[in-house]
């Protein structure tokens, strides 16, 4: 054991006896933290740029900025960027795939006409990591959604042809499930909405309920696929009015029995997704968390270890949903090295789940229940300091993945070797 790794072993026992003493168990916190899967999104890997080859620019409302060297350009090499990503965050995870990353061999096939064999290059990969697999439609980047409207089209043609394409994607879904052992979570957004004021708000959502009853009429077995929404309130282009709303998704997502996915950055800015996880589980068996930073009138930042989302992880942990919530990043950062944005984003949401696994919650409830509003406070804001760095450090070690700041030299090594040769 190296002089640094026994560092982290001190650190630790001494932390470890302050939690004993609050009542809370370190071993425990992480043996239940290893089974904890979060799903990396493939699309910060290359700029959200698929590999259609169609030369449709990203649409959709959606924009990346930046243009840091060494972007993914081909299936292996996106492969071999998660591997090195992977391979420097603690635990066992999930990649969550879009449909406009097929593997087609050079050959163009339409959204409407995907099928499982396009993508048996991800589910063999996957099955080589020991990886689940989650599944997104893309209703973007694609002339039939040039004019920002997909599901909820008022051309018929147009609606069937995405209708098509939704009805696809489940069936890839339910063979990724199948394949892995594991369900897939099929993902659905649209861009669907107005720029500007519009005369008929109720046309298009009802429009959009029908394509999505059309799209989940089949019953597909839960054991190896769900079905999940995706709300947003505004986006670049449509700013005025969004289809898929809040309201809209949840409603659906009750009355369906989908799931409904929670994006951290689809909300207004004071608006917080922590705060609704308790009270849609009231009413829907599983959610989806599509776990983001939003800046301003951007929904998709790296995610760092805010106060937010130390919040959702403590929501997930007090309400005792780990088995009820799907969590899922989104974001996507081409300024910065894009594997160290997997990286920071996915380590800051598992630390955070970490945390909330080691807050001494019972002394917080005990103080709540007696009305002691005065020591839940003060609690609440000295509990923050507990040593949670030194747990973190060591459930790194013990997970074979670098500690500390560490990994970012691994990053740089595989930049200077790999990414600058792109």
């Amino acid at each position: 054991m190296s002089a640094s790794e026994q560092a982290i072993e001190a650190m630790y026992q001494l932390a470890r006896q302050r939690y004993a003493e609050l009542g809370v168990d370190t071993e425990a916190a992480m043996k239940t933290l290893a089974t904890i899967p979060v799903s990396l999104h493939c699309w910060q890997g290359d700029d959200v740029g698929g590999f259609e080859q169609t030369g449709e620019s990203l649409g959709g409302g959606l924009a990346v900025t930046g243009n840091y060297p060494g972007k993914a350009g081909t299936p292996d090499e996106l492969r071999a960027d998660l591997e090195k990503a992977l391979s420097l965050i603690p635990g066992s995870h999930r990649l969550n795939l879009h449909a406009f990353y097929l593997e087609a061999g050079g050959r163009k096939i339409e959204r409407n006409e995907i099928e499982p064999a396009h993508f048996q290059g991800w589910i063999d990969w996957c099955k080589a990591q020991g990886l689940g697999l989650d599944f997104n439609p893309t209703y973007f980047s694609h002339p039939k959604a040039d004019d920002g409207f997909t599901l909820a089209h008022p051309d018929k043609a147009i609606r069937e042809f995405w209708i098509e394409h939704g009805i696809a994607c489940r069936k890839i879904g339910a063979a990724m499930g199948q394949a892995l052992g594991t369900p897939c979570v099929t993902n659905s957004w649209i861009p669907d909405g107005y720029k500007d004021t519009p005369a008929d708000r109720s046309g298009p959502r009802r429009r959009l309920a029908e394509s999505l009853d059309a799209v989940f009429a089949e019953k597909l077995d839960p054991k190896h696929h769900l079905d999940a929404v995706e709300s947003k309130l505004f986006g670049i282009g449509s700013e005025a009015y969004v289809v898929g709303s809040h309201e809209f998704y949840l409603g659906y997502a009750i009355t369906r029995g989908t799931l409904l996915c929670l994006d951290a950055g689809h909300f207004h800015p004071t608006e917080v997704i922590s705060d609704k996880i308790s009270s849609v589980m009231q009413y829907l068996d599983e959610v989806l968390l599509h776990v983001s930073r939003g800046v301003r009138w951007d929904s998709d930042h790296v995610v760092t270890l805010t106060d937010e989302l130390r919040a959702i992880a403590q929501e997930i942990v007090r309400g005792q949903y780990l088995n009820r919530v799907h969590i899922g990043l989104d974001f996507f950062d081409a300024s910065i090295n894009r594997i160290a944005a997997w990286v920071i984003g996915t380590r800051c949401m598992v630390k955070a789940l970490l945390e909330a696994l080691l807050e001494p919650i019972k002394m917080l409830r005990d103080a709540e229940a007696a009305g002691d509003f005065t020591a839940r406070l003060a609690l609440s804001e000295e509990y923050k300091t507990l040593p949670l760095g030194a747990v973190w450090d060591y459930y790194c070690l013990k997970q074979g993945v670098p500690a500390q700041d560490a990994w970012l030299a691994e990053v740089r090594r595989y930049e200077q070797d790999v990414l600058s040769r792109r």
